[in-house]
């Protein structure tokens, strides 16, 4: 989970418990999924702890016309009251849900959204008409509000997708709130439809690449978490339709910012032309060594996946660069690399990044992995003489087999 996500559910915790976020600073180690768990939990004892109350409150509403009633509750009841209830009200009355979204004021609308009841949310998308819920959203944007758009991207349906597609012009907007929402799949659906709608995706990249940093940061985190097929569509349009110079500062940019692990979970699943596009790219030189570094104690093999298919494919003296710095992460790190490269089925740019690498660093290496516990060097010889390798892998095989 990224930074985004972490953030946006400590912030619906702090709306939950009706705190600042700033005393709940303390929880952000446990992570987006503990997070969101205890806010589940919380959430949901303090509504059915309600129940009683919105039931008897749900029972006016086929008593008294939503003609009537909306605009005195836009008056007179606060907007946390609203949402609150309007979980248990639109389950009962699902039609009157509807109607009453048509009738309420999009401001007031948008004020009582981050109090509804998480688990009724998908129960209201599925009755509530496309055409005022894009209208609300289009006020949430305004606001800023991403942390309470991004949730409803969980349960939006095709047909709302398609309407915010059409009615939400805000693409920096949409792509800041989807980098909020906690389900990866609810983001990678939306996604996905959108590639298959035509031009509003490519014209969000476009976007994005001319953006701030902190949009572009927000982007990766939307996209490293969509499917795999998703991510490399993504990866196909972004790295045709971009130039070089502007990926260059595209990828510097967020590898400075500290979005290095999206963006290999990105680079990994990339198509090969794109990712020999980006591998060929001047501005990979610039971050090589960061890139290998992301993977120290990592056992993540999404990581290790973006950062050695893409530095294979590098030109020599980008591979020389990174090979020296991979033989020198922790020797924790490299005792295992063998065995990620193993069931990852990542000998084969493993060894092409070291066959990029000097004397020294390549006997660096096999100083590691001779104390490496899965590591057989007759295997190693035959991957090597597969690719090739042999007379560029010299060093690392001559050390090893000193320690044979």
């Amino acid at each position: 989970m990224t930074d985004f996500v972490v953030r946006a559910q400590l912030i619906l915790l702090a709306r939950t418990l009706h705190v600042p976020v700033e005393r709940l600073a303390h929880l952000e180690k446990l992570g987006a999924q503990r997070l969101h768990e205890l806010q589940d939990r919380i959430s949901r004892t303090l509504f059915e702890q309600h129940n009683p109350v919105f039931d008897r409150m749900s029972k006016l509403v086929p008593i008294i016309p939503l003609r009537i009633s909306i605009p005195i509750v836009q008056h007179v009841v606060p907007p946390v009251m609203t949402g609150r209830a309007a979980g248990a009200v639109g389950v009962r009355y699902p039609r009157k849900a509807a109607e009453a979204v048509r009738l309420l004021e999009v401001s007031y609308a948008a004020d009582c959204a981050p109090y509804l009841d998480p688990r009724t949310v998908g129960q209201l998308a599925d009755v509530a008409p496309p055409e005022p819920v894009v209208r609300i959203v289009n006020e949430m944007l305004v606001r800023r509000d991403y942390v309470t758009a991004g949730p409803f991207l969980a349960y939006a349906t095709p047909e709302l997708v398609r309407a915010v597609e059409e009615g939400v012009p805000d693409d920096e907007g949409l792509i800041r709130s989807a980098a909020y929402a906690y389900s990866g799949a609810a983001v990678s659906a939306v996604v996905r439809q959108l590639l298959d709608g035509g031009t509003r995706l490519p014209a969000m990249l476009g976007t994005v690449v001319d953006g701030s940093k902190e949009l572009r940061l927000a982007a990766l985190s939307v996209f490293a978490r969509c499917d795999d097929d998703v991510i490399a569509a993504v990866g196909d349009i972004l790295l045709a339709s971009t130039p070089p110079s502007a990926i260059a500062d595209l990828i510097t940019t967020v590898v400075a910012a500290g979005g290095t692990p999206d963006v290999l979970r990105f680079t990994g699943q990339l198509h090969t032309p794109a990712l020999l596009r980006l591998a060929l790219n001047p501005g990979i030189g610039d971050v090589a060594e960061q890139l290998v570094t992301a993977c120290e104690g990592c056992t993540e093999v999404a990581l290790w996946r973006g950062m050695l298919e893409l530095l294979a494919r590098t030109p020599g003296e980008v591979r020389r660069h990174a090979g020296a710095r991979l033989s020198q992460l922790d020797p924790a790190t490299l005792h295992m690399l063998p065995t990620i490269a193993q069931a990852a089925r990542l000998w084969p740019p493993l060894l092409w990044v070291l066959a990029g690498a000097d004397v020294d660093a390549q006997a660096l290496m096999a100083q590691r992995w001779a104390r490496a516990p899965r590591l057989h060097l007759e295997v190693l010889e035959r991957r090597i003489q597969d690719q090739r390798l042999e007379p560029l892998l010299a060093a690392l095989t001559a050390t090893l087999r000193l320690y044979h």
